[in-house]
């Protein structure tokens, strides 16, 4: 959402004229979560666990459970630390499902060409990479369209939402395609390392790179400098133009990682699986502590907000609450982060 005019972003600009709700008169506890709402989405996660577990212990508490869990908020997580960064600037992709969704088609029609399902580790490779490029391709489009075209984030990505979607569906004629390598989904897929499937320890070791580079580098700075205050950010001498670009890019590529992680998981792509993942990566960003208007961005923090619209959708599976009620549940988190977000950014601007 960030503009390059010398004006602020159109978050901030939204933000402003919004009434900020009061947390001033709130009780000491709930001024504590604010400022700590990682430690606040850690409780509340726990609070589901608890209560599923109350409702379905047998199902809830089994391995397989846990495994999926980790699993799906491992393929989402990589995808919501791409989203991360580019909130943290001012702006919001909505394109992140159907860029994955892209990659995994135009990585997995690759594959397929070089052998599909006894196809080899060079294959695995090629893809990959592909996978990776593709989606990147479609972080480029939104980083030109915010930058030199000007276009508001919000639309600019939500275009490219149905562009990259649309793309997908032609390439796979609109079916998915299943003649994913072997040895992607028995290696990566369903391979452990120390009794931690290899999917985690990638997810895991993506978060820790991301947060080191948000928190210990001079692109970090950068990144929160441009969501805090972009005129300044210009004047200071930042490359906010190409460092926007760059960001959406990332994002773009993140989420083809995550993309080849869900081939290597269900060995198939799934053009209808990812519809909510916008709305998914944005309620486990804020809700972790990342502001939708920028400037504050914390990847630990995704990481546990996303486990908790993770954690509800399994757990409405096992207790047997229709589908469309799962996705209710995930747009009334997002509602809620975007609230608490203003709850915490009013106490902020009361110090």
């Amino acid at each position: 959402m960030t503009m390059l005019n010398g004006n602020k972003s159109v978050g901030a600009a939204i933000a402003e004229r919004m009434p900020t709700p009061d947390s001033g008169h709130a009780p000491r506890w709930v001024k504590s979560l604010l400022a700590r709402p990682s430690i606040g989405m850690l409780v509340i996660l726990l609070l589901l666990i608890a209560v599923f577990s109350i409702l379905k212990p047998d199902a809830f508490l089994g391995s397989y459970n846990f495994r999926s869990i980790a699993l799906s908020a491992s393929v989402i997580g990589v995808a919501a630390v791409g989203q991360t960064f580019v909130l943290g600037t001012g702006g919001i992709d909505l394109s992140v499902g159907s860029v994955l969704v892209f990659g995994t088609v135009v990585s997995a029609r690759v594959m397929a060409g070089m052998g599909g399902v006894s196809a080899g580790w060079g294959a695995v490779g090629v893809g990959v990479v592909v996978c990776v490029v593709a989606s990147a391709f479609w972080g480029l489009v939104n980083g030109l369209l915010v930058t030199y075209l000007r276009v508001p984030a919000l639309i600019a990505t939500l275009g490219s939402l149905g562009m990259a979607l649309g793309a997908a569906q032609i390439v796979s004629n609109g079916l998915d395609i299943r003649s994913v390598p072997a040895i992607m989904t028995n290696d990566i897929g369903y391979e452990n390392v120390a009794g931690i499937p290899l999917l985690v320890v990638i997810a895991l070791v993506v978060a820790l790179l991301a947060g080191f580079v948000l928190w210990q580098t001079t692109y970090g700075v950068h990144t929160k400098s441009i969501g805090s205050n972009p005129e300044g950010a210009l004047r200071s001498g930042i490359p906010v133009r190409r460092h926007l670009i760059s960001i959406y890019v990332l994002s773009g590529a993140l989420a083809g990682v995550a993309g080849a992680m869900s081939l290597a998981e269900f060995s198939t792509t799934t053009i209808g699986g990812h519809t909510g993942d916008n709305l998914t990566t944005i309620a486990g960003a804020v809700l972790g502590g990342t502001s939708l208007f920028g400037g504050v961005a914390t990847v630990f923090g995704t990481i546990v907000g996303i486990l908790v619209p993770v954690t509800l959708q399994s757990g409405f599976v096992i207790v047997g609450v229709q589908p469309f009620w799962q996705t209710f549940a995930v747009g009334a988190v997002l509602v809620v982060a975007v609230f608490v977000d203003q709850l915490r950014r009013g106490s902020q601007n009361r110090r």
